[in-house]
């Protein structure tokens, strides 16, 4: 498509007939070159980057499932719903009981007057709204935790009930002794939680405040260290390259240390566009997160990514990526933080969206699902064609990624490429099984070993 560079109004009144051609525009955009295999993995190919004035946007529109149906599983594996009929869920936790915990939510209201000015900024984001909300992401946030409990081990929850309600677009949970730690999108809060308790018996007390506002990126992760003495808190970007001025940015793309007991905090890595799930690796006891990349230089840029995180360490956003490669949009540069920018371990595809993680147990899976990470990829907006939409396994030894992504759960994406479902939050249940919390089909998904 010949690119153009038309005069925007800054009133957003426009018809059906316009809104269609907008989206129109808005879809045109160059389509990858490389094969998925070479954008994955320890050395992913980098192409030249592809800026254009409108982004690519290539999204699946939500439509969900029907009663009966499911994901497909890879072979040797069987998949059941845990529960249906829930509210936009994004989270799952399994506490030492077995019951699961999960976060019902969406992004919190922006503020007013919040994000970026101007005439060409307005109508992209007006276009962007209307685009996101076909899939699936505009639904208010239901702001609880849902307990599901599956007493029998049939794979179907007989309980489902509320937790805890009345939240700020809950995420991450991490139990530590007898105080439940919940990562609202303003917040790190604490609940009593004495086991087999089907509802919180206090309201939510604060430990620390976290970086808001304008929550670009809005989900909040959090993870405990093996005595519980620490908790890593993700904290995503305000923007897609820092275009809401570095203000806006401050304490975010990041991972945040916090003290249990006194709620005392301190910045553990940065340059981490938006981290979301985390996991310790079972070997080596590092901490490893999933990221999701800058957007609008192309369909084969940038990688999203698999990484163990070093104190610390820096990881280039939003001046670089993949170590050392600059993005010519951000201003001013800054050569010497560049310098200093790691590379990440491993590739998972260009915006796939990686957002949950969990490393595998013998117990629960195939041994050739055995020792890895499971990551529940919630698919592109910004490619062509689309990546995502499922949930890959990728193997490791010795401490470290060894192979190729491999299909865990797929079947998100009708053969129109409409959304079934998005695949976001993964964990093991009590048994070593997957758990897949699924935001456009409202489902949990158990995923184990076929009979």
């Amino acid at each position: 498509m010949k690119k153009t560079s038309p005069r925007l109004p800054v009133r957003i009144a426009l018809s059906a007939g316009a809104v269609a051609a907008v989206l129109l525009v808005v879809g045109c955009g160059e389509a990858a070159k490389l094969a998925p295999e070479l954008t994955t993995g320890p050395r992913p190919q980098l192409v030249d980057p592809n800026k254009t004035l409108i982004p690519t946007v290539n999204v699946a529109p939500a439509v969900g499932w029907t009663d009966t149906a499911a994901p497909t599983p890879a072979e040797g594996l069987r998949v059941t719903a845990l529960a249906r009929g829930l509210d936009h869920p994004r989270w799952v936790y399994t506490l030492p009981n077995g019951d699961v915990l999960v976060a019902e939510s969406n992004k919190p209201p922006k503020p007013e007057g919040s994000g970026a000015s101007g005439p060409v900024a307005k109508v992209r984001n007006w276009v962007m709204g209307k685009v996101m909300g076909r899939a699936g992401a505009g639904v208010p946030s239901a702001n609880r935790i849902t307990l599901l409990r599956d007493a029998d081990g049939d794979g179907l929850a007989e309980v489902k009930q509320v937790f805890l309600s009345d939240l700020v677009s809950p995420y991450g949970m991490a139990l530590v002794g007898n105080e439940l730690f919940i990562a609202n999108a303003d917040a790190l809060v604490k609940v009593p939680y004495t086991e087999g308790d089907t509802a919180a018996r206090a309201k939510p007390v604060v430990v620390t405040a976290l970086p808001a506002g304008i929550n670009h990126h809005w989900t909040k992760n959090v993870i405990a260290n093996a005595d519980g003495s620490k908790l890593y808190v993700t904290v995503g970007s305000n923007s897609n390259i820092g275009e809401n001025g570095l203000a806006a940015e401050e304490g975010r793309a990041a991972i945040w240390e916090v003290d249990a007991k006194t709620g005392e905090k301190r910045l553990f890595a940065s340059g981490l566009r938006n981290p979301n799930g985390l996991g310790w690796e079972p070997e080596t006891n590092a901490l490893w997160t999933v990221v999701n990349e800058r957007d609008e230089i192309g369909s084969d840029l940038v990688p999203d990514y698999l990484t163990s995180v070093k104190e610390g360490a820096f990881y280039g956003w939003p001046w670089s990526y993949w170590g050392g490669v600059v993005d010519a949009r951000v201003t001013p540069q800054q050569p010497e933080l560049v310098a200093k920018a790691l590379a990440p371990d491993y590739a998972l595809g260009a915006h796939v969206a990686p957002l949950g993680l969990v490393f595998s147990h013998p117990r629960g899976m195939p041994p050739e699902f055995a020792s890895g990470a499971f990551i529940g990829e919630h698919g592109s907006w910004n490619r062509k064609p689309k990546s995502g939409y499922k949930v890959v396994f990728v193997p490791f030894i010795g401490g470290k990624p060894s192979g190729p992504p491999v299909d865990i759960l797929t079947g998100f994406l009708s053969a129109d490429e409409k959304a079934h479902g998005r695949p976001v939050g993964v964990a093991l249940d009590k048994s070593g099984a997957l758990l897949v919390a699924d935001d456009v089909g409202n489902a949990v998904w158990r995923v184990s070993k076929a009979k």
